[in-house]
C-alpha cells in the first residue's frame, strides 16, 4: 500500500502540535491548525500550488523551523518529522504552552 492512505471526510492525517517534514521543499514544521479543505483563494492555488495537490484533501498552517515563515501546505506534501527537535520558531510560544516528547501542547483555547 506504501504511502497511499484513505482518510474520511473530515479526518486529517496529522494534528495541531505535530511536527512534520516537507517533501517538496525539505523544511521543518509545526502544524499550528488544521483545514479539512483547502481554504484559500483560487489565484493563491493557481499561483503557489504549483504541484495541484487535492482541493478537497486537509490543507495545513505550518511554523516554519528556523524562521519566521508560516505556510500552508497541502497534505500529500507531508510526513511526519523524523527529526523531533524543538522548532524554533518567534511563534511557538503563542500557539503552544509546553514541548514534551517531540509534539507541542497546544494553548487551551479562550472564547
Amino acid at each position: 500500500m506504501g504511502s497511499d492512505f484513505v482518510v474520511m471526510p473530515g479526518e486529517s492525517r496529522f494534528s495541531i502540535g505535530q511536527i512534520v517534514h516537507h517533501r517538496r521543499f525539505n523544511y521543518r514544521g509545526v502544524i499550528v491548525q488544521v483545514d479539512p479543505v483547502f481554504r484559500g483563494t483560487e489565484a493563491w492555488y493557481q499561483q503557489m500550488a504549483t504541484s495541484t495537490p487535492p482541493k478537497e484533501r486537509p490543507w495545513y498552517h505550518v511554523l516554519v523551523d528556523q524562521s519566521a515563515r508560516q505556510t500552508y501546505v497541502a497534505e500529500q506534501n507531508l510526513e511526519l518529522s523524523a527529526d523531533l527537535r524543538f522548532i524554533e520558531h518567534p511563534a511557538v510560544p503563542l500557539f503552544f504552552e509546553a514541548y514534551w516528547d517531540g509534539v507541542f501542547v497546544p494553548r487551551p483555547i479562550v472564547r
